[in-house]
């Protein structure tokens, strides 16, 4: 009898186990899926910068964003406390900077070195909650990496303006972490819906002294919808399903691979062929951005997902 027992609970945990095996292949899918549509939705849309511009283009995701995350949320359900609402508009504000800048550096660079150039704003927030005399060893393969996509050489070097905007937009993302852990202590879905919104009211501006009444087209309407979809809705739900069965450190490992991501994504739908050295400078800010959150002894910010 005794035997038979042991035989019954050696096959539930083999069961357990291939379960649990399961269910982190399925979080891991979801989680490249979602990179993978967020990086095809800014190939595409990259491809409206000729009709509306970058502002515009941005305005577009940013707007029908903010639709979509009203919809869903019902933000007005709850009300919002004063001492919150200043800190969902910072929150807001750095989202929609870090929009705006990416896309308009994304005008001017290739999808893959603008995505790497972007992580220095995560990397900063990371290394800043750190106390390790390891991550020092990271910041300088971090730098190394970054120094290989300055306009040094004029075969393999990038666009200087386009490298500022984007250090700005990494700037911005860096806020946006930092505003975002202090939004985040409301309701989840009231946070981003909202910061969303405010969001939208910062770019449309800008937007509409690019494009004007064009942004009001049909068709540009339709894709901007399919542009928020690829590059918001959908990531986000994916990510927020791989966040519910991976540990945050498995999750922040996976989500560094999303520079390699993007720069596939721009060779194959836009023809974006980038240099061997451009390449090594991908790979040294994706094995910074691994090191340091191996290393960390913090959970990665959850609210880093919502990247530009």
């Amino acid at each position: 009898m005794a035997t038979a027992n042991l035989g019954l609970e050696e096959r539930r945990r083999v069961s357990r186990n291939r379960v649990g095996r399961g269910e982190t292949v399925l979080s891991v899918a979801a989680l490249v899926a979602g990179m993978v549509s967020l990086q095809c939705g800014a190939t595409f849309a990259k491809s409206l910068f000729p009709v509306v511009g970058a502002a515009g283009t941005s305005a577009l995701r940013v707007g029908f964003s903010a639709l979509i995350l009203v919809v869903v949320w019902r933000p007005w359900r709850r009300s919002l406390p004063a001492r919150q609402a200043g800190w969902i508009a910072l929150y807001g504000a750095s989202l929609g900077v870090m929009n705006l800048l990416f896309y308009l550096a994304l005008a001017r660079l290739p999808l893959g070195p603008a995505v790497a150039i972007e992580f220095v704003g995560p990397l900063a927030v990371a290394l800043m909650a750190s106390r390790r005399r390891s991550d020092f060893l990271w910041i300088g393969v971090a730098v190394a990496g970054l120094t290989l996509l300055l306009p040094l050489t004029t075969a393999d070097g990038l666009d200087p303006v386009g490298i500022l905007l984007d250090l700005g937009a990494a700037t911005a993302w860096a806020l946006y972490i930092l505003f975002g852990q202090r939004a985040g202590r409301l309701d989840g879905g009231q946070a981003v819906s909202l910061g969303m919104l405010a969001a939208a009211l910062i770019v449309a501006p800008f937007g509409v002294a690019e494009a004007g009444s064009g942004l009001l087209a049909p068709g540009l309407l339709i894709a901007g919808l399919a542009v928020a979809l690829m590059t918001s809705a959908l990531p986000y739900s994916l990510e927020m399903v791989a966040l519910r069965r991976l540990d945050q450190k498995r999750f922040g490992v996976l989500m560094s691979l999303e520079p390699a991501v993007a720069a596939c994504a721009g060779l194959v739908l836009l023809g974006e062929r980038i240099s061997l050295v451009q390449w090594l400078a991908i790979a040294l800010v994706i094995a910074a951005s691994v090191g340091i959150t191996v290393g960390s002894r913090r959970a990665v910010p959850a609210v880093a997902v919502l990247e530009a």
